[in-house]
C-alpha cells in the first residue's frame, strides 16, 4: 500500500471526500485547536472575513503536532452577511435564527486552503463565493432545519449545497468545491506545478 505523503489536518468527511474523489492518497489528522479563541483573537484585531479563513487555515496547516516531512494541508471556512461573520449551530434554535436572518440576502463563503511542509506554509489560496438566499419563509425554515438538522449543524450556515440546502439558493457566483470547504481546483493544480501529482 502506497504511504501517504499527504495529511489533512481536519476531521472534516466532506473535505475527506473529495480529496479522495480525486485520487489522492492521504492521512487525515484533526488537530487539537481552540478555533473559537482564535477567531475572537483574530476578529478583535480587525482581521478581514478572508484573513480570518486564512489565518485559521494556516494555524491548522502549521501545528506542531503535524510538522514533518509530510506535506500537510489545512482548511478552514467563514461566512460573513453584511458584515457579520456566522459560525456553525449549536442548536436547531441557531440554525433558524441564522437562516431567518440570512433569507433574502447575500452572503459571502471565504474557503481558505492552507499548505506547510515542515510548519512552514509553502502554499495559500482563498475562495469566495457570493450567495443569494431565496426569501425563505418561517414554516420552510422550521421544516427544512427540522429535516437535516443532524447534518446542517456541522455546516456554517446552516446548509449543505449537495443536499436539501440547494434549494435555498436563488444564485450563486463562485467554485462549488470552495461551497463545499476546500478549493479543489487550486490545490490539484498547485500540487500539479510541484510534480506531486502526475501530469
Amino acid at each position: 500500500m502506497q504511504y501517504p505523503s499527504l495529511v489533512l489536518a481536519s476531521g472534516s468527511e466532506i473535505r475527506a471526500r473529495l480529496l479522495a474523489q480525486a485520487g489522492l492518497c492521504f492521512e487525515k489528522r484533526a488537530v487539537q485547536l481552540d478555533e473559537a479563541a482564535a477567531r475572537d483573537h483574530l476578529l478583535s484585531d480587525g482581521a478581514s472575513p478572508a484573513d480570518l479563513a486564512a489565518a485559521l487555515a494556516r494555524l491548522k496547516a502549521c501545528h506542531p503536532a503535524l510538522a514533518g516531512e509530510r506535506l500537510v494541508l489545512g482548511a478552514d471556512q467563514v461566512l460573513d452577511c453584511e458584515g457579520r461573520v456566522y459560525s456553525k449551530p449549536e442548536t436547531p434554535e441557531d440554525a433558524c435564527a441564522h437562516l431567518h436572518q440570512m433569507s433574502g440576502r447575500v452572503h459571502h463563503l471565504y474557503s481558505a486552503a492552507v499548505a506547510s511542509r515542515r510548519g512552514v506554509p509553502v502554499w495559500q489560496h482563498v475562495g469566495h463565493v457570493r450567495m443569494t438566499m431565496h426569501d425563505l419563509s418561517s414554516d420552510f425554515i422550521a421544516g427544512y432545519v427540522r429535516r437535516n438538522w443532524d447534518s446542517i449543524r456541522h455546516a456554517v450556515g446552516c446548509y449543505k449545497l449537495e443536499e436539501e440546502g440547494v434549494r435555498l439558493f436563488s444564485r450563486i457566483d463562485g467554485d462549488y468545491f470552495s461551497i463545499l470547504g476546500l478549493p479543489l481546483i487550486e490545490f490539484l493544480t498547485w500540487l500539479r506545478s510541484q510534480g506531486e501529482i502526475a501530469t
